[in-house]
């Protein structure tokens, strides 16, 4: 039995954490909710290299692809997993190759740059700047099953979308093309 993955892709301060939260509600059977930052904050922090140094980069790569690498193992076990991710082109390489026997329905979670400065001064918890550094990168790919702008609908509302969309049958062919 494999479980089912939906990947919330976008950017810092995107919404994608509450659209996961949401989803929890609204999905038929348990999910799990795994960020990449939730992952992150699991690690030492006596342990870690310093921020901006090339080792703290090694100590990151490594737990991202861990990451990935936990989304597959849940899904494997017949999970259902809400994946809340912020991709680099290589990132989605290897997500697309370790989730490649998982049913993975991907969906992009878009807010115009102006919005997502706003958020990020009111959030106060992230380095100025970091949707910004982000923006041009995270959908370079181009291919999602479903997409939702936060700017125009709440969470909950892009939630309702997502488990709509996931109620219809051949619902989740995007990584399947990516991986081509």
């Amino acid at each position: 039995m494999s479980g089912h993955v939906v990947f919330l892709n976008g950017t810092s301060s995107s919404g994608k954490s509450s659209i996961a939260t949401e989803l929890l509600d609204l999905l038929p059977g348990p999910y799990f909710s795994v960020s990449r930052d939730a992952v992150n904050s699991m690690r030492s922090r006596t342990q870690t290299p310093e921020f901006g140094t090339p080792e703290f980069d090694e100590v990151f790569e490594r737990t991202v692809r861990g990451y990935h690498r936990m989304l597959a193992g849940l899904a494997a076990a017949g999970n259902g997993v809400i994946a809340d991710h912020v991709l680099r082109p290589h990132w989605l390489a290897d997500c697309l190759e370790v989730l490649r026997e998982q049913e993975v329905t991907f969906v992009g979670v878009h807010c115009p740059l102006p919005e997502l400065r706003r958020r990020e001064q009111a959030r106060g918890d992230r380095p100025a700047g970091l949707a910004e550094r982000q923006y041009s990168i995270v959908h370079a790919h181009g291919d999602y099953d479903l997409e939702c702008d936060t700017s125009v609908r709440s969470p909950r509302e892009c939630a309702q979308i997502i488990a709509d969309f996931l109620a219809k049958p051949g619902r989740s062919p995007a990584f399947a093309r990516l991986n081509q």
